[in-house]
């Protein structure tokens, strides 16, 4: 046992007669950990982005959401017809009416037709 690994620290079994085998397997699972650091490394960078998305996301979220208050206090009647009476306009003293126009097509669904 003490033997086996003195030859392996040594480094025999890369110089042996089956060193060719070895060195196979040496290559291919270098190979593999490269792969694997790599694929780690764009999962990572996958990560940050997706955080930086998020931020993004929340930020225009917010702005939205200041955006659309904004609009509805400009929406309220008071400050629309303050705005109109720096233009000149006034508002009507006269409430508006429905105009109810009857047709003859919709006589002829009421009637059955």
């Amino acid at each position: 046992m003490k033997n086996g690994i003195l030859d392996i620290l040594r480094g025999k079994f890369l110089v042996s007669g089956d060193a060719p085998k070895n060195w196979m397997f040496i290559i291919f699972t270098s190979f593999l950990a490269t792969i694997m650091i790599g694929s780690s490394h764009r999962a990572d960078q996958q990560v940050h982005r997706l955080a930086a998305l998020n931020e993004e996301v929340k930020e225009l979220r917010s702005e939205f959401v200041d955006i659309r208050s904004d609009v509805q206090r400009l929406k309220l009647e008071s400050n629309l017809s303050q705005t109109l009476l720096e233009t000149g306009l006034f508002p009507s003293e006269i409430p508006p009416r429905k105009i109810k126009v009857k047709s003859k097509i919709t006589e002829r669904a009421n009637a059955g037709f």
